[in-house]
């Protein structure tokens, strides 16, 4: 059955009917407008937009993926900020030939990622488009704390990262030279693992700054070192880079650092800490923080991409 068979109120009916309520819900779809609870008084709130062909592909993600990473880019910038996600909104702009199983699998992914965090799915809108576009919208609660912005890195303060980076470049890579393999970096591409408890872990143990690895590592931690007007230096060596993306790298002619500085679809955390902060397992020291402006790896500029950019 396509959605136009269905129409539109089955459709969100189908939909709506896979999703289910967390404890923040306090009237989820079916209104005008849904009602969540905000403890803080202050409310976090992220937006992030996928198109087909330009952020996924059908023929690489089942729904289920595509709906887990649409829902992933969003919390982990409201997890970046320190806080802890609360709601989802999804609006979908989808061509009428699309089959209503690939929307109901879709809202299983976002609910199923949501709920990793407590979130819901609690509303949205649809509309009929050539391009399939799902744009998606984060609200988180700050629990208290001060939001952690990119403006606070201090020169003297170490730069640490929670999460894996360059698994979902690598992954990318591989599938567009016409691979499959090795599954752990395809699958880290088709649905990431984001460190979510670690941006309020991160806030309570006094990061100065925080950002959501989106983009590539160094193009996300320079608009931290813009922002903070400081330095940043990393040191290549605090990256492991498993086997199976060093054997990668060297089947496609790579230099496995491009996924590791470049990369961003893993979603990882990047903050920088006062020096004298005892980290937890869940972040590791990558650099430090230095007077001066801009990026470098072991004391040098790097040479490579920085990371990605939408109009370039």
């Amino acid at each position: 059955m396509s959605v136009a068979s269905a129409g539109e109120f089955g459709l969100i009916a189908r939909v709506t009917a896979r999703l289910g309520s967390g404890a923040t819900v306090l009237l989820g779809p079916g209104d005008d407008a849904a009602v969540v609870s905000a403890p803080d008084a202050r409310v976090a709130a992220s937006t992030d937009v996928l198109v087909e062909g330009r952020h996924f592909r059908r023929d690489w993600s089942s729904a289920t993926d595509v709906g887990h990473r649409a829902a992933a880019a969003n919390l982990a910038d409201i997890a970046a900020m320190g806080a802890v996600p609360t709601a989802l909104l999804v609006a979908l702009c989808i061509p009428t030939d699309l089959e209503v199983r690939w929307a109901e699998e879709l809202a299983d992914g976002l609910g199923a990622e949501a709920a990793l965090v407590g979130a819901s799915v609690v509303g949205g809108d649809m509309s009929s488009s050539p391009t399939l576009t799902i744009a998606v919208t984060a609200l988180g609660d700050l629990g208290g704390r001060a939001p952690v912005v990119r403006s606070g890195a201090r020169p003297g303060d170490v730069v640490a990262l929670a999460g894996r980076i360059g698994y979902a470049a690598a992954g990318y890579t591989v599938l567009s030279r016409g691979f499959r393999t090795p599954k752990l970096l395809v699958e880290a591409y088709r649905r990431p693992e984001v460190p979510y408890r670690a941006g309020p872990q991160a806030a309570r143990l006094g990061a100065t700054s925080m950002i959501d690895v989106s983009d590539g590592l160094l193009a996300d931690l320079g608009h931290v070192a813009s922002a903070s007007e400081v330095g940043i230096d990393l040191r290549s060596g605090a990256f492991e880079i498993p086997a199976q993306m060093r054997d990668a790298a060297h089947a496609l002619g790579i230099d496995p650092y491009a996924w590791v500085l470049g990369g961003g679809d893993d979603h990882a955390l990047a903050a920088t800490f006062p020096a004298q902060v005892a980290l937890p397992d869940d972040w590791r020291v990558i650099g430090r923080v230095v007077d001066g402006t801009g990026l470098t790896v072991d004391g040098k500029p790097y040479k490579g991409s920085a990371g990605w950019d939408h109009f370039r």
